[in-house]
């Protein structure tokens, strides 16, 4: 990585550009070491500044600037054969650095799947690739990077950066203060990193329990709750200097069909919206949020052409713009994604988003087709340069806020004063034991004794972990129980168990004095039913923890004991398995109902339950 001298000297020389015309002299933002709160609005001077760098502009450079494109590799310029290939096939591009040659891109977004994130270290290098690589062009202008780093379940960044709770534990939480404070710290983390946009936090209220999308990634099933939650996250992450982002608009909370493969419809009357969808998000706005990303979902009560929402002018324009009164950056979700492409060819997607109200276009599955379709839009009057240049001062704008055209680099020095600390992890830990939850305890199963027993088997699922590092999560649970005084061993029996699995865990517990069964969405004919079912046979303790979505209980009526973690993650069992080992008082409460599996309108447990011992 370069020295510190060295990304100073680069930040100046951008610096000196803008004192010519081509961006900001100054900027909101401060250097490497510090964090900025919340901006207020850009002066009349810096608004200037900016249509001057955008009247330097090309056509070509002014629309590449509305595209957040991924690219493969560990770094910008250099990335291994297999990653120059897929850029290849892709894009057309070997590395990070021709991409934004070739296209001006005004941001791109980091994926562990595209071998971007392997560790903080390689993460700083790469952003500090690309951000020289934006101060090379013949307009520099740097990129916002970004990721989708909500945790939990969603998370690209592993360890050892810290890893938090994810939406649906937080609720459980409760505390907006631990939402805030975890947001803070991810926003750190992330700066040091080079990252400046968190596709977070989800505001998204999951009133559906079969939503196969959303889930555990939400705060949570009342409207108002889920609101203070992400006003307290949007003033964690922008306090820390990242831009936050509130998604996805209008709400994709009570749908069963997931976006990524299908069009979901949402058929809230415009009153349910208002009621149940539209609190979070206009706390987001209240609380200064930076950008927004739109849903692929059909609305028809707010527009009858059934469009997507990102497709959606009645939506974008109409709801968010004009009736919410938003006025900051609009992000599409992922333009490849099968719900936005369902209706519209790839070419006519981004025009279409961007007439809708759209101001980043998220990587769209080809580039030149899409950046080729947006020039010949306008080329032919569909669109109008000056609405492209609204968009692209907004987009500047933000990129003031956060101090890239101050200092966009990073170094070494600040990865290691900054990520993955000792009182960072030991924050994810504090905030983690407030929101394991116990729905049942009949007979005082929990907390186990050391005494009484102490040999303790762990089956269950072991799902890959979602951030790619930890687990498994038999073997975590294992771990901390045996680090917590008891004699633990793990057993992996799957999502599907095979009757020899089951009938090997039955075994196993004869020689056990209880069993600790993890499970994941279990439903009305899963496997996962059975070997529960053999496993309360045997007459030994059993203790069930719902390792995902908090339903699991209602498929399970013989269980005397169950808790739930909303997440795998390591951070999540560890509070866990601190609660079954009683180190912990179970603090958390259901932030959302369960329903009886044989009387879906009957709540087995509401909104609030929780045990303590």
């Amino acid at each position: 990585m370069h020295s510190r001298r060295t990304v100073l000297t680069t930040a100046a020389a951008v610096a000196a550009a803008c004192a010519a015309g081509a961006a900001p002299a100054h900027a909101e933002g401060t250097g490497i070491g510090h964090r900025s709160a919340p901006a207020p609005a850009p002066s009349a001077a810096v608004r200037s500044r900016l249509r001057r760098l955008i009247s330097r502009m090309t056509p070509e450079e002014k629309v590449g600037q509305l595209f957040v494109m991924r690219i493969y590799g560990e770094s910008a310029s250099d990335p291994a054969a297999a990653d120059v290939a897929a850029n290849q096939k892709e894009i057309g591009v070997d590395n990070a650095v021709e991409l934004i040659a070739k296209y001006h891109v005004g941001g791109i977004i980091y994926f562990g799947w595209a071998h971007n994130t392997r560790e903080p270290h390689q993460i700083a290098e790469l952003s500090n690739g690309i951000q020289r690589a934006g101060a090379a062009q013949r307009v520099p202008v740097p990129l916002l990077i970004s990721t989708d780093q909500e945790h939990g379940i969603v998370a690209r960044v592993g360890a050892p950066a810290t890893l938090f709770p994810g939406g649906m534990a937080l609720g459980a939480g409760g505390s907006r203060d631990d939402a805030r404070t975890a947001a803070r710290i991810a926003g750190e983390e992330l700066y040091a990193m080079g990252i400046r946009q968190d596709y977070a936090p989800d505001a998204d209220v999951n009133v559906n329990a079969a939503n196969p999308v959303i889930g555990v990634r939400s705060f949570g099933a009342d409207p108002q709750a889920v609101a203070r939650m992400v006003a307290a996250e949007v003033k964690g992450y922008q306090g820390a200097g990242v831009a936050s982002c509130a998604k996805h608009f209008p709400g994709h909370g009570d749908t069963d069909t997931d976006s990524h493969v299908g069009l979901p419809y949402i058929h809230h009357t415009a009153q349910e919206w208002e009621r149940l969808d539209a609190p979070p998000f206009r706390a987001a706005i209240a609380a200064g949020i930076d950008s927004i990303m739109t849903a692929h979902i059909v609305v028809p009560a707010f527009d009858a052409s059934e469009d997507p929402a990102t497709l959606s002018r009645p939506i974008l324009t109409g709801i968010l713009r004009e009736r919410l009164g938003y006025d900051g950056v609009v992000v599409t979700d992922s333009l490849g994604m099968e719900g936005v492409r369902v209706k519209y060819g790839d070419a006519r997607v981004p025009v279409l988003a961007l007439k809708a109200g759209v101001d980043q276009l998220l990587n769209p599955p080809d580039l030149g087709v899409a950046h080729g379709a947006v020039l010949k839009a306008l080329a032919d009057g569909e669109l109008a340069w000056s609405d492209i240049e609204t968009k692209l001062l907004r987009i500047l704008m933000l990129k003031e806020r956060r101090g890239l055209f101050t200092d966009p680099y990073t170094t070494h020095q600040e990865v290691d004063r900054v990520v993955g600390t000792r009182g960072h992890l030991a924050t994810a830990d504090r905030i983690a034991d407030r929101t394991t939850t116990l729905l049942r305890n009949d007979g005082g199963v929990l907390p186990l004794s050391r005494r009484r027993e102490r040999r303790v088997l762990v089956v269950g699922a072991d799902a890959a972990s979602p951030s790619g590092t930890g687990g498994p999560p038999t073997g975590v649970l294992a771990d901390t129980l045996t680090g917590l005084g008891f004699t633990a061993t793990a057993l992996p029996t799957g999502m599907t168990p095979t009757q020899a699995l089951i009938d090997q865990a039955v075994a196993a517990l004869g020689e056990r004095d209880a069993v600790v069964v993890a499970t994941y969405n279990v439903t009305a004919t899963s496997r996962q039913r059975t070997l529960v079912e053999a496993l309360l046979a045997t007459g030994k303790p059993v203790v069930q923890l719902a390792v995902r979505n908090p339903y699991d209980i209602a498929q399970l009526g013989g269980v005397k004991a169950a808790l739930v973690s909303y997440s795998w993650t390591d951070v999540e069992l560890r509070a866990a398995a601190r609660v079954i080992a009683g180190r912990r008082e179970p603090d958390g409460r259901l932030p959302v109902p369960v329903m009886r599996a044989d009387a879906p309108a009957t709540a087995l447990y509401p909104i609030g339950h929780g045990l303590t011992y």
